[in-house]
């Protein structure tokens, strides 16, 4: 589930930029330049799923501690990204649309290979985003999952749900949307940071791993069907560190609220007037 959700949100994040690049150049009569977008997305797609293929088989020619000071290190990393992409999307979605035409007007008159490498770099950074977070989900959560077919799942509901949005077949509030689907992902992100934590204390970086906070290893076995639920949605862990739980809960104090006052101030009348919107290519009306 924490995967499926990370597929689709990132995933439909890409999909609206995409539509509305291709909308916009059909609106503007620029045709010739649409398979260049296609292009770049293309590569932007295999650059992330050669990004993944690094994460998953890189490090398993290094010793036990050294993959898990790098898996620590990187799932840190992944939530500051997932964090930082949270908080940059309850700020810029209202404005998002202008920016990225009036982008692709200037790439559009600088050449296609221009328009190609702004593809490239609008899809790209969400690709790589998606990439290292489920990589740190996908271990954080464990083997007792398939994290392949909850993104995969996810990608492919995105992908359609951003078709049909781009085509007018449906109206989605996107502001309600990335707002419930952030808070969502904060606690995904908590669990991931923690576990991280856990990787540094498992290679010696960091001390207290024998410290528990509780073990209630009995009362919710991992191998049983709401261990492993709680496991794969929230990476909740039955024996938890005092500093994993401490690092959990500062992470959830400090970013819920931060987050909530974002969104209220984005969502202030006085602030730009229309919400992210991909516009159908044969309409011309928002979302």
């Amino acid at each position: 589930m924490a995967n499926f959700l990370i597929g689709l949100r990132e995933g439909l994040e890409a999909a609206l930029v995409v539509g509305i690049l291709v909308a916009y150049l059909i609106r503007t009569d620029r045709r010739d330049l649409l398979r260049w977008v296609w292009y770049g997305v293309a590569l932007a797609v295999a650059i992330s799923l050669g990004f993944g293929a690094l994460l998953t088989y890189g490090p398993r020619g290094l010793s036990f501690e050294a993959q898990e000071a790098l898996g620590g290190v990187l799932s840190i990393l992944a939530v500051g990204l997932i964090t930082w992409m949270i908080f940059w999307m309850a700020r810029t979605a209202r404005t998002l649309r202008g920016e990225l035409q009036h982008k692709l007007d200037l790439a559009a008159a600088a050449g296609p290979t221009s328009v190609m490498v702004m593809a490239v770099l609008a899809v790209g950074r969400e690709g790589l985003e998606t990439a290292l977070f489920l990589w740190a989900g996908a271990k954080a959560a464990g083997e007792s999952t398939d994290p392949l077919l909850g993104a995969v799942l996810g990608l492919a509901v995105a992908i359609a749900l951003g078709f049909a949005i781009t085509k007018g077949a449906v109206r989605l509030d996107l502001g309600k949307f990335f707002t419930w689907t952030a808070v969502l992902l904060i606690f995904v992100a908590a669990g991931v940071l923690a576990y991280g934590i856990h990787d540094l204390q498992e290679a010696g970086v960091l001390p207290g791993l024998n410290s528990l906070a509780f073990d209630v290893s009995e009362q919710i076995p991992p191998s049983s069907w709401y261990g492993t639920l709680l496991k794969g949605t929230l990476n909740f862990s039955p024996a938890t560190t005092w500093l994993e739980l401490t690092v959990w809960l500062s992470y959830l104090a400090v970013v819920l609220p931060m987050f909530s006052r974002t969104v209220r101030r984005a969502n202030d009348p006085g602030s730009s007037s229309s919400a992210m919107t991909a516009v159908p290519a044969n309409r011309g009306a928002p979302v």
